[in-house]
């Protein structure tokens, strides 16, 4: 394959609260932390995810609920390199059909890009890109969210550069090793789990997350390449990928409705009549997609609540109004579910997070009930 000066991207989905991620991560979160002995499921149950449901080939959870498991979840190991376990615990069996087709690919890098183009189908919570440069043939991964909490940046990408490393090991060789990894965060206390996971020069609080691979490895023929293979598994994924499209249009469609429409929500039947659909039709759809028109109200809600809560001079009964709730009991009651929280303790954190290092934020007590 000739050496392309673009890179090899494919765009991750737009909304955070849209239900379009297979929970590939979520799983294996789950077994490792069990490992240790802590339990997820009852956190799992929490956000609608329960033993039958995570069973389900055709789950699909949002970036959100994704994110909120993740973060719970460091917190309950105390594991600070969770990310590294999780990645390398994974197998190319993991991703169905795209595993599949990488390991058909004909090289390393035709598989990398296999991966990179249906991503989104994979489970993949990180935006991947790749492309040659001046080092070798680089890995980029890119976090969809800027404002991500930290402890969920971080396992994100450790997760996603120890599950590469992984499962390129099983596909080419135990003696493969990166040129070079970078990680944009700050350099952990112990970097040995990393010296010792990816064998190679690494760089921490870098402009951006990067793995390097020599080209003698970007270029290595994988092992089960098979042509035909290969090129009836794309046949399929990419039926996939456009009824996938149709229903990330679907849930992102319904939710700037219900986004523009608040305080008041749109019912159901008028939704149908909306989209020119019956509501069975759109029930049915939705249940293709893994979710329920409540369940998209209740996203919408709440990345309009937690919005809010970043304007100090909001009070709750202003935040109760905006967000089409019944009363300030109904806001508590749902911040407490989403987060564990009471809503200042929530802006409190919120704030804190997002102030600038060395100027205070407005207090949250300004957002208390007169």
């Amino acid at each position: 394959m000739p050496d392309a000066p673009a890179p090899v991207t494919s765009p991750g989905t737009s909304r955070s609260t849209s239900a379009t991620i297979a929970p590939n991560i979520l799983r294996y979160l789950a077994r490792v932390a069990g490992e240790s002995g802590v339990d997820l499921q009852p956190l799992l149950t929490r956000v609608g995810l329960d033993p039958t449901v995570m069973g389900s080939a055709a789950l699909r959870v949002s970036y959100r609920q994704g994110s909120d498991v993740i973060r719970q979840a460091v917190q309950r190991t105390g594991d600070e390199h969770l990310g590294l376990r999780v990645g390398a615990a994974q197998h190319l069996t993991a991703w169905g059909l795209i595993g599949l087709a990488m390991m058909a690919s004909d090289t390393l890098q035709d598989a990398i890009e296999t991966g990179v183009r249906y991503q989104n189908l994979s489970g993949a919570m990180t935006v991947w890109s790749a492309r040659w440069e001046d080092a070798g043939y680089v890995l980029r991964a890119d976090l969809p969210d800027p404002a991500l909490d930290p402890t969920v940046a971080v396992f994100l990408t450790e997760e996603a550069y120890s599950s590469v490393v992984t499962l390129t090991r099983l596909s080419v060789g135990a003696a493969f090793a990166p040129q070079a990894v970078e990680f944009a965060f700050p350099a952990p206390r112990d970097t040995r789990p990393f010296d010792d996971l990816f064998r190679c020069p690494l760089r921490f609080d870098a402009a951006g997350n990067r793995m390097v691979f020599p080209a003698r490895w970007a270029r290595a023929a994988m092992p089960g390449r098979d042509p035909i293979t290969y090129a009836s598994v794309l046949e399929v994924l990419d039926k996939e990928t456009a009824s996938r499209r149709d229903q990330q249009d679907l849930l992102e469609v319904l939710e700037i409705s219900i986004a523009q429409s608040l305080p008041a929500v749109p019912s159901f039947t008028e939704q149908a009549r909306r989209h020119a659909s019956s509501e069975r039709t759109l029930r049915r759809r939705l249940a293709e997609c893994g979710t329920t028109y409540e369940a998209i109200v209740d996203g919408v809600r709440r990345e309009q609540v937690e919005q809010l809560l970043r304007r100090p001079e909001l009070t709750l009964r202003d935040i109760t109004r905006q967000a089409g709730f019944a009363d300030v009991s109904a806001l508590r009651r749902a911040v407490r579910r989403w987060h564990g929280l009471t809503p200042l303790e929530l802006r409190a954190g919120l704030l804190e997070r997002e102030a600038p290092t060395g100027r205070p934020h407005a207090p949250p007590e300004r957002g208390a009930e007169p």
